[in-house]
């Protein structure tokens, strides 16, 4: 994804919301003028603050209408494809504003006034398009916010992608990088140089000859590093839901996504995080002073710990606990690696470790040890539901395949946590986290907080 689409979706939002207001406005003054009420005269006007609350109302309604025609997803924007969608929103908007103007006959009944907010809607939308696609054009032509990206592929193919890219900046792409085939990309000490320093943003696939197992490592290498994967489309066979697709220079490209978790995806779902953490950690407060009473009379050493976990692309973090523990029990578990019942897999696991207090057994079979990760959250380390946080020495024998697992933040519960908790097969859960990776949306978000409070009720034992 590049930062410039990212940038330009995320302010497209609030821009939309401001102009739909002022398009509403003008035709409520233009309506009114002396020139429109000669020519027709006024038989009801609708007194101005009661409009305006009205217009604010339709202004929030036609943000959430524009959002769902996809009007703000993750892609590459040109005015030919924006001004159908700017029609087809601002249409559906009138349409259910007739709706709602048949079912409540005295909000107001001009008829100019919807026909005039339509039309200077789909004027005022798209030529802020216009000049906001002039302006990132404007940018890309010299030099900045263009996304890194390195050709893979025999020279006279990535040639053909090259030469695209330098005719035409507004694609908003820049190669910094030229590959021959996967095997030279995993030996590239420039390639590795420019990712551990985040200048590439994807890698682009153009040799038509590639065999599956390359194809199987190129989209590992991509996964593991967290950048993108495109390729010409007739090269791989695939069913992830997570494509875009463009041309360029004649080409058909597809491009691989990690998770559908982008742009004002992303934004919402840290909002919601940050709304119900706040919120939990309020209502609960009387509930950590009491935990953390207990925990302090009953044994020695901190009420809280900070254990070291990896994060959203490789980064590093503290997961904050209630102790369950005994003091400096971390520096026990090279002596306890021999009693580990995890053989499938990088995690740790003793069904009765010895190290685990009394009070604490009972902290971790009503998963109240794991309240303070709700700090986690409000940090934006973690989220409320994702993959299960690991530690840096599992993350680093993790299988092949399984870093896709980092491509977001990992959550305080989440899919294998409400299918089987510990239970599971390191496989099996890293399988369930890698689907809610690929296929994210705030539905499948509730679903899972709602199963774990089922689950919390039951008292499983968590890990």
């Amino acid at each position: 994804m590049k930062k410039a689409d990212f940038i330009m979706n995320i302010a497209l939002m609030p821009i939309d919301f401001v102009v739909l207001f002022l398009a509403s406005i003008s035709a409520y003054y233009l309506r009114f003028s002396d020139s429109i009420t000669q020519l027709r005269p006024v038989l009801y006007e609708m007194p101005s603050h009661d409009y305006l609350i009205l217009t604010l109302q339709m202004a929030i309604f036609g943000i959430f209408i524009f959002a769902l025609s996809g009007f703000y997803t993750m892609t590459s924007k040109k005015l030919t494809t924006e001004l159908p969608k700017i029609f087809t929103g601002v249409s559906m908007i009138v349409i259910f504003l007739v709706l709602a103007i048949f079912l409540q006959r005295e909000l107001f009944s001009s008829r100019f006034i919807i026909i005039f907010g339509w039309a200077l809607a789909i004027v005022y939308l798209s030529i802020i398009r216009l000049i906001i696609f002039s302006i990132r054009d404007y940018f890309f032509k010299k030099g900045y916010g263009l996304a890194k990206v390195i050709a893979l592929g025999e020279a006279n193919n990535r040639q053909i992608i090259i030469d695209a890219y330098k005719k035409n900046p507004r694609l908003g792409y820049q190669v910094v990088g030229e590959i021959d085939d996967v095997k030279e990309l995993m030996k590239s000490s420039v390639a590795r140089d420019l990712i551990k320093e985040k200048q590439i943003d994807s890698i682009i696939q153009t040799d038509s000859s590639m065999s599956k197992d390359e194809t199987l490592d190129l989209l590992t290498f991509c996964q593991e590093n967290h950048i993108a994967l495109k390729y010409v489309a007739s090269l791989f066979q695939t069913q992830n839901i997570n494509l875009n697709l463009s041309s360029v220079g004649g080409w058909p490209i597809v491009e691989i996504k990690a998770s559908p978790l982008d742009g004002w995806r992303r934004v919402i779902k840290r909002i919601f995080d940050l709304i119900v953490a706040l919120f939990l950690l309020i209502i609960l407060s009387p509930l950590f002073l009491i935990l953390a009473i207990v925990i302090k009379s009953t044994s020695l050493g901190p009420i809280f710990v900070s254990l070291d976990r990896v994060g959203s692309k490789d980064q590093k973090f503290k997961l904050y606990k209630f102790r369950s523990m005994i003091k400096e029990a971390h520096k026990l578990k090279k002596e306890m690696m021999v009693y580990n019942e995890r053989s499938d897999g990088p995690l740790f696991k003793i069904k009765d470790d010895p190290r685990v207090t009394k009070f604490g057994r009972w902290l971790r079979r009503t998963s109240l040890d794991e309240l303070p990760q709700l700090f986690n959250v409000v940090k934006g380390e973690m989220s409320l539901v994702g993959p299960r946080p690991h530690e840096p020495e599992e993350v680093s024998r993790y299988q092949r395949g399984y870093k896709k697992l980092l491509a977001i933040k990992p959550g305080m519960t989440g899919m294998a946590q409400v299918s089987g908790r510990s239970s599971l097969p390191f496989s099996e859960e890293a399988k369930l986290d890698i689907f809610y990776v690929e296929n994210w949306s705030i539905l499948l978000d509730l679903i899972i907080l709602i199963k774990t409070t089922k689950v919390f009720l039951k008292n499983d034992e968590a890990c």
